[in-house]
């Protein structure tokens, strides 16, 4: 079996977004340029039972259009870009709790894993945030250390900071990545 995707790749301040659509149209991947190799390996990791065809080709206006919005600042933009995650069932879980997470506010892993009714899967919670495949349209960019520091993100913290800031979330010390309460 032979899984056809399209990539496009969409312009922002802080490198370019590779965007990744299956053949209905639905975004099924989002990284950055410099971590093509991750978004290759996500990608071969979910289809391990099928031959992965990817061309470059754009992405359907209804996931490009709001990409290029968000950039611009409106921020709610991708909250109706279609998407096809995969992914287990929990994962799935965190993934929706992740675009309920509003522009312009984040969330520590503790108080999402709370908010999904697993309040001690806290771990598990960072662990299915890392494992997302559609950066910024699933924002976990939004989710952050119980002590307000910015943690991991799979684009860089630099990336992040900008992310967050973009949104407007104000930071209390860039040096420490302490978000302003």
């Amino acid at each position: 079996m032979s899984i056809h995707l399209g990539l496009d790749r969409v312009r922002t301040p802080v490198g370019d977004m590779l965007v990744v659509t299956g053949e209905d149209g639905r975004l099924c991947a989002l990284h950055w340029q410099r971590h093509e190799a991750r978004l290759h390996r996500q990608l071969a990791t979910r289809h391990r039972h099928a031959r992965i065809r990817i061309a470059e080709r754009r992405a359907p206006d209804e996931v490009r259009d709001p990409l290029k919005s968000y950039v611009d600042g409106k921020l709610d933009a991708i909250d109706a870009i279609p998407v096809d995650t995969g992914g287990t069932d929990f994962q799935q879980t965190v993934w929706r709790a992740l675009r309920a997470i509003p522009a312009g506010t984040t969330l520590s892993y503790g108080a999402l894993a709370v908010r999904i009714g697993c309040p001690r899967a806290v771990r598990a919670v960072g662990h299915a945030n890392g494992a997302n495949p559609i950066s910024v349209v699933i924002p976990c960019h939004r989710l952050i250390g119980s002590d307000g520091t910015l943690t991991g993100y799979g684009g860089g913290l630099e990336r992040k900071r900008w992310l967050l800031a973009h949104e407007g979330i104000a930071f209390a010390d860039w040096n420490n990545s302490k978000i302003a309460v």
